[in-house]
């Protein structure tokens, strides 16, 4: 299930920095915080950002944001698709300040195919809706044969990241602001070259305020970190010796060298997003909404539910439930 294909040196295991981070820089568990463990859609595993090195993309930055760590190929029936209720945002700082001067932000849509209806097979006469997400081999964007489809935008923001100019981006071929994302890699029976159908999804596109087109992919990859996590977390089962020699770099297997992330990539040309000199930062964050409705459908003989203490906090529908706070009316 590894893909090891090339998007503007994207797969590099170690990348080469074009500037310090803004702030410390921090390694990757791959077992993030308690909090997070029950949200692994929007669990980040580690950022990069580097010069490419792709032979004629001399002067272009890659800056890559992964998530949903440890994904195995055996993955389905869902496998692992983004969160469309999520903001993954990608971050560069370069005035120094360790504020965003400028943000990619990602949004996510998942769509059953047939306008919604999904994918139907012939059963002994009869119309039969598959539990799958592919019915058949999967080649191209859009295929007929996927059940689910998941597109994306992508909108560049400058300044602040909530308050600043917000601006699409969009596809240099056709001016779309909807890009199709691959399906995960499903196994070889499903789609028989996955880096070749992969590759249908690496976009050129116009970023506002950039003179130099660019380029967008997201999609799953090889993890690049390296890392062995049993022995790390098992009290660090091995003599500093060991750890510390390098002549022994390698000795221990990395075990998540056959798991997979979805990698957020955008290559922008430096001129973008430099201010002055070369010098910037780059961090990824993903947000989710402080509220979730998560059944606002009423309920026979429910009545609207209220706040046990304090005026103006109310339900702000029949027989609601937040998943984390009120809100105020």
């Amino acid at each position: 299930m590894k893909n090891a294909s090339r998007f503007g040196g994207a797969l590099a295991a170690v990348p080469l920095a074009v500037a310090m981070l803004a702030g410390n820089a921090h390694a990757s568990s791959h077992r993030e915080a308690p909090f997070i463990t029950t949200a692994p859609k929007v669990d980040a595993t580690d950022f990069y950002m580097f010069r490419s090195y792709e032979a004629g993309r001399d002067g272009y930055v890659t800056l890559l944001a992964n998530y949903q760590p440890l994904q195995d190929a055996y993955g389905g029936p869902n496998y692992f698709s983004m969160d469309p209720n999520a903001l993954y945002e990608i971050h560069i700082d370069n005035t120094g300040d360790a504020k965003e001067d400028l943000s990619f932000q990602f949004r996510f849509q998942n769509k059953l195919a047939n306008n919604g209806a999904g994918v139907s097979l012939n059963v002994g006469g009869k119309s039969v809706g598959i539990p799958l997400i592919q019915a058949g081999t999967v080649a191209n964007v859009k295929d007929a044969n996927l059940q689910l489809g998941e597109s994306f935008t992508v909108n560049v923001v400058r300044g602040d990241r909530r308050r600043g100019t917000v601006q699409p981006v969009t596809n240099a071929a056709n001016g779309s602001a909807t890009f199709d994302k691959p399906v995960d890699n499903i196994g070889r029976k499903t789609i028989a070259d996955y880096a070749a159908y992969a590759g249908q999804h690496v976009y050129t596109v116009n970023i506002p305020g950039c003179g130099t087109p660019g380029r967008v992919f997201v999609g799953q990859r090889q993890d690049p970190f390296a890392v062995n996590l049993g022995t790390i977390f098992d009290l660090v089962n091995a003599p500093v010796s060991v750890i510390t020699d390098p002549t022994l770099i390698g000795a221990a297997p990395n075990t998540i060298a056959d798991k997979n992330v979805t990698t957020l990539a955008v290559e922008v040309h430096r001129s973008c997003l430099v201010n002055g000199d070369d010098t910037i930062g780059g961090w990824t964050t993903a947000s989710l909404r402080q509220a979730r409705l998560l059944d606002g459908k009423p309920l026979a003989g429910h009545r609207p539910a209220r706040r046990p203490a304090g005026p103006g906090f109310r339900c702000r529908a029949w027989a609601c439930r937040w998943s984390t706070r009120w809100s105020s009316a």
